[in-house]
């Protein structure tokens, strides 16, 4: 069953029905063109579309004309087994067509159990939900997760900072779940000096890295703790987050989530000892049963029971994890590698720079060069020029970006994610 909606009440509500009935849920962007919504419901199978407008020539259940009773004589069928699937969450597509990755209702259970005990959730919760319900963040930590804890959950539509702290003043939420761009936003924004934020007792940030900079802004204008964390769609949401209760590493995700395995190893899978870099390995009942319909794609990053993230990343002494990069991020300059990630931190020191991304171009000589997107504060002045100068005392020469690029927003995916295919697509095509 697929819901082509945006945030609304009533997609949870198709997810719900879906899981009684014992069918498989998965929401669709509603913004999807008809071309990329055809190829998630085709290769989902969905045999019944709830959405609010036509989606091409498919047959579709209006979201308003959903029933608000049960018809007479109907029974509820038995409660689906645990392993069977509940969720279709499609990839983003970064790496070609998206993928169909599916989640059972066990790894959904294990999910929202883990985020109440992080976040200490109990009745008296309330989450405000931002994230798009497309999105398995948005579903595990913002809905399932207050569910089960018979907590209280706020949907008011697309994300908008002025409506943001809008909502925050009238609903009091106590929680949210956000990416750094949502937080890059709340700081940069006139409105956050008068804004309200006592109701909220902590927040999450995942999705994407969050520099240290932006971390430590956020935390002391708002004055609520952020919690980092990371995941993948792959691993039912979170991995590793930091505690809020306990040691907050700044520049880590914190530890795996109780009940999770992350280890770091080498090319051959063999385990890195604590500092050493490797590729991230997750393993736990968090873990997806596979991708839709695609067992090569499933037996190249599930190994013998573990998930192969293709993130690089090290554990410190205490497990603490500290992600690097993404392995296909990783730029080769002349055989040097080098990781954007440690230039983007770089750049996040200058006061001037509220987003940056780094991404390998194209070079005759060198194969690949480091290139630097960077969005200002508002108000800023600061020139290219004096963001290369600021960085050729932090970073070795190699590591300096060929060409630094101002610009007033860096693309997104439809998580929201910074868009690094669609950087360097635009540096070949140029």
């Amino acid at each position: 069953m697929a819901a082509m909606l945006p945030n609304r009440a009533e997609l949870i509500v198709v997810m719900a029905a879906a899981w009684r009935l014992g069918a498989t849920a998965t929401p669709v962007n509603p913004a999807f063109t008809d071309e990329e919504s055809t190829h998630q419901l085709d290769d989902a199978g969905a045999r019944v579309v709830v959405a609010d407008r036509a989606v091409g020539d498919r047959p579709v259940l209006d979201v308003e004309d959903l029933a608000l009773e049960p018809s007479s004589g109907w029974i509820a069928p038995a409660a689906p087994p645990r392993d069977a699937v509940a969720l279709l969450i499609y990839t983003s597509g970064s790496t070609g067509r998206p993928k169909g990755v599916q989640l059972t209702h066990a790894n959904l259970h294990f999910m929202a159990t883990s985020m109440v005990r992080l976040l200490e959730l109990t009745a008296a919760d309330h989450a405000l939900l931002i994230l798009p319900l497309f999105h398995v963040n948005a579903i595990c930590v913002s809905v399932l997760s207050p569910f089960l804890a018979g907590a209280q959950v706020s949907i008011t539509g697309r994300f908008s900072v002025s409506r943001f702290f809008d909502d925050v003043r009238r609903l009091r939420p106590t929680y949210f779940s956000g990416v750094p761009t949502v937080y890059a936003l709340l700081a940069s924004s006139s409105d956050s000096a008068d804004a309200d934020m006592s109701s909220i007792r902590v927040a999450i940030c995942g999705a994407a890295p969050i520099s240290r900079e932006l971390l430590t802004l956020v935390q002391s204008r708002f004055a609520f703790p952020i919690l980092e964390g990371y995941g993948l769609t792959e691993a039912t949401c979170a991995s590793a987050c930091n505690p809020l209760r306990g040691e907050r590493r700044l520049g880590t995700v914190g530890p795996a989530l109780p009940g999770q395995t992350i280890a770091v190893v080498d090319a051959e899978g063999r385990a890195l000892p604590a500092g050493e870099t490797g590729e991230i390995v997750i393993s736990g009942p968090a873990v997806m049963l596979g991708y839709l319909g695609r067992p090569g794609a499933t037996a190249d990053v599930l190994v013998d029971g573990r998930l192969h993230t293709g993130d690089v990343g090290r554990l410190d002494a205490d497990g603490y994890l500290t992600v690097v990069d993404r392995i296909k991020d990783m730029i080769i300059r002349g055989g040097e590698n080098l990781y954007p990630k440690e230039i983007e931190a770089a750049l996040a020191t200058h006061p001037d720079v509220l987003e940056c991304a780094v991404v390998g171009a194209p070079d005759s000589l060198y194969g690949e060069v480091p290139v630097a997107y960077v969005v200002r504060h508002p108000g800023a002045t600061v020139d290219s020029h004096e963001i290369t100068a600021h960085l050729a005392g932090r970073l070795a020469r190699v590591k300096l970006p060929d060409a630094v690029h101002i610009v007033t927003e860096l693309p997104r995916n439809p998580v929201g994610k910074i868009d690094k295919p669609a950087l360097r697509r635009g540096l070949v095509s140029s």
